[in-house]
């Protein structure tokens, strides 16, 4: 059996590699972010399931010795050690493609036999890179960009993650404070008193709830959804596109991204607050729509809602919904979901739709 190695991303333009949620042209690239030349055969929704379906193919290509990727996240950490260790890979080939998709689209399902398991180790990997090393996109903010300062990151979680992959409760301590918070959340969002309206032509579901929650918590009642609008006690808002429609997403159709920028600007006509409307360009992994984002770093706006203060709006709920509702049912008239859009696609869409 080809025995791999983890390289440096910076080292691939020598050496042929296999590349995991990243691309570049030397090597084999097992990657859903948009427009990667991923082997049609292995196609899945995460980068992690992709590999996977790589070793159980025994895909060409994956003779390779090399493997790397351009950034650290769950999704593209567990194809890596997939790569190095497919055996045991493939042994708990489920609970890896739940953590990956957990990690990534932040949808927890706890119906799904594994999910506590893979939430326990989703958790331990959270809180290890946060008190061990940096915080998600707070590379951005530094000289030694993600390609770079990801290295260490990988090559301690390569060394650390079989022995906790083996049992999670031996590492409780680093993750049941993270874990307590996503359950407590969980609870609140099947509460009575939080209500769902499901807009699916749309790809769109507002959640009315009392208190911000973790991500695994909050986008668990959104599976199946693109947009999530959150309205929260006190007229307090957020809208935002989900990361399943900045990847390939494999498993189903989506519609492309609008430009959030001219519904700011119509929520911007009705606000009376001395706050303002702002949104992410469409092409942030996942652009925000809400009052006073533009100071919030990138590292802000992937945190979770609990982390960010959010804003009273002067604008009741109601008719931030209808105005939400109102604004994508006109931008998608026309627009049928489907798979594979390209960047040069969406972008061109929102030029002809005047944005």
């Amino acid at each position: 059996m080809i025995k791999r190695q983890f390289i440096p991303f910076s080292e691939v333009k020598d050496k042929k590699a296999i590349i995991v949620d990243s691309m570049h042209p030397n090597g084999l690239v097992l990657s859903h972010w948009r427009g990667a030349p991923t082997p049609a055969e292995v196609r899945d929704d995460t980068s992690a399931a992709m590999v996977l379906h790589a070793l159980r193919l025994n895909l060409p290509g994956l003779e390779l010795p090399y493997v790397t990727a351009n950034h650290f996240d769950i999704d593209g950490f567990v194809g890596v050690w997939s790569l190095l260790n497919p055996e045991l890979a493939l042994e708990n080939e489920e609970l890896l493609r739940l953590m990956a998709h957990i990690g990534d689209f932040r949808e927890l399902d706890l119906n799904h036999p594994l999910a506590g398991e893979a939430l326990k180790l989703v958790c331990w990997l959270n809180t290890r890179e946060r008190d061990m090393f940096y915080a998600p996109f707070a590379a951005d903010e530094s000289e030694e960009k993600e390609a770079k300062r990801c290295v260490d990151k990988f090559r301690y979680f390569l060394r650390e993650f079989g022995r906790v992959l083996q049992d999670p409760d031996w590492e409780k301590p680093v993750w049941e404070e993270e874990v307590a918070d996503v359950l407590l959340g969980y609870r609140d969002m099947y509460k009575p008193d939080t209500k769902l309206q499901r807009y699916p032509d749309l790809g769109l579901i507002v959640i009315d709830t009392q208190r911000p929650v973790h991500y695994y918590a909050l986008f668990s009642r959104t599976i199946g959804f693109d947009i999530v609008l959150s309205c929260y006690e006190g007229n307090r808002y957020e809208l935002e596109y989900k990361y399943t429609t900045w990847v390939d997403f494999a498993t189903r159709p989506t519609l492309p991204r609008i430009s959030l920028k001219p519904l700011a600007e119509q929520l911007n006509a009705l606000e009376t607050s001395d706050y303002t409307w702002t949104a992410d360009n469409l092409t942030e992994t996942g652009p925000l729509l809400r009052l006073e984002g533009k100071d919030l770093s990138r590292t802000e706006r992937y945190d979770h809602p609990t982390t960010r203060e959010i804003y009273t709006s002067s604008i009741p709920a109601s008719q931030v919904q209808q105005v939400v509702v109102d604004y994508f049912r006109e931008k998608y008239a026309g627009i049928t979901p489907k798979h594979y859009w390209a960047w040069e696609e969406v972008k061109g869409l929102n030029s002809e739709i005047g944005r």
